[in-house]
């Protein structure tokens, strides 16, 4: 007796174990919960959408901005907040088809519609997140009787300015430009005395490594108000007459340059030691393996993030106006004064994202291409 007694836990649990698997492929539950939710969160981002293109339109209307483009970016606008029913009928599709099977009592016809239901149920979920989110923020520009509009996005004045403030924007580019080629280049000077070699090299390291620090450690702004009215102050012979364009270059060269230095820094301590024993067993001098060897791979390893410290660059030169250079920023800060309004400031932005975005989706496609390289490298 005591023989099946001691079997009988087991047998228990294999009971249980079967009438578990038995349960998990059964037929599932149905999908109609997210589906009501996804509908009710879709019928309340329309509604909404609904109401905020109205404002819009009675608002531009009556700001005397109306034309025959109204209407039609009403309709566009109404046309775009229904994108989200697209996704909701194909939830509404499967979740039929979930039903249908139910009813046959096709459990693998009923997995997969209620497995589709749910992506779609989903995805209906994310659009209508996102336009409620887009209709926040028009709301917002529409807020105290388009106060807001008016003050960021008065169109009159918007075009009327525009030639001043792309004119003005050329000395942003040729600052950024010049300055970028200079920061390419002494940035790479300081993080090869950075490397310098053996003890005839410590003092240069250290004088390359404290400049790092303190360029680092300094705002941007205070290096181009030191150097755009300190140099002059000084009455050195050819520093003292140079124009304030080259005087922001030079500060941004300072100050930038600290950053790229580091960034080459990485770039070349990212190359492998083998790669180094290597050269110099072959009889390849240090110099000679630095320039055929180390920084070769050392820069393409480094091209994404100086991108990104030249897109910082970029936005740093609305800092000249500290200097009385007239940039962008300083013309769009006259047109302010002048009408009391910053839409003039809103064109700077655009003008800026205009140049950068492209850079950014850049940067990110080299750094994805890398990426996949390394890992087609791995494997």
């Amino acid at each position: 007796m005591s023989e099946p007694s001691q079997k009988a836990p087991g047998a228990l649990i294999g009971a249980i174990g079967r009438e578990r698997r038995l349960n998990i492929g059964g037929m599932p539950s149905s999908p109609f919960t997210l589906f009501l939710v996804a509908l009710i969160g879709a019928a309340v981002a329309i509604a909404s959408s609904a109401y905020t293109i109205g404002a819009l339109r009675e608002g531009l209307l009556e700001s005397q901005l109306g034309g025959w483009w109204v209407p039609v970016g009403t309709v566009l606008l109404g046309l775009a907040s229904l994108i989200v029913l697209v996704p909701l009928s194909r939830a509404y599709a499967r979740w039929r088809a979930f039903s249908e099977a139910a009813t046959r009592n096709d459990i693998v016809a009923a997995r997969v519609a209620r497995a589709e239901a749910d992506v779609q149920s989903w995805i209906t979920l994310g659009y209508t997140l996102a336009q409620l989110i887009v209709v926040l923020a028009l709301q917002f520009v529409l807020a105290n009787q388009l106060a807001v509009a008016k003050t960021f996005f008065f169109l009159p004045l918007i075009i009327k300015t525009f030639p001043l403030v792309l004119d003005a924007f050329w000395v942003n580019v040729q600052i950024f430009v010049i300055a970028e080629v200079f920061v390419l280049i002494w940035g790479l000077v300081v993080a090869l005395a950075m490397f310098a070699p053996g003890k005839a090299g410590a003092p240069l390291r250290f004088i390359a490594t404290a400049y790092v620090d303190i360029f680092r450690a300094m705002p941007a702004v205070l290096v181009i108000y030191l150097v755009g009215f300190g140099l002059p102050l000084t009455g050195v012979p050819i520093l003292k007459d140079l124009s304030l364009t080259t005087y922001v270059v030079i500060a941004l060269t300072l100050t930038v340059g600290a950053y790229v230095a580091e960034i080459y820094r990485a770039g070349i301590q990212g190359v492998h030691w083998s790669q180094v024993a290597a050269a110099r067993s072959l009889g390849l001098s240090y110099t000679q393996t630095l320039r055929h060897v180390v920084l070769p791979q050392g820069i393409r390893q480094i091209i994404p993030p100086l991108l990104n410290a030249f897109i910082a660059l970029q936005k740093d030169t609305a800092l000249v106006n500290v200097v009385g250079v007239i940039d962008a920023f300083n013309q769009s800060m006259v047109i302010a004064s002048n009408h009391y309004n910053l839409s003039a400031a809103t064109t700077v932005a655009v003008l800026f994202i205009i140049i950068s975005i492209p850079q950014v989706r850049f940067v990110e496609r080299m750094a994805q291409r890398d990426r996949a390289r390394m890992r087609a490298g791995g494997a």
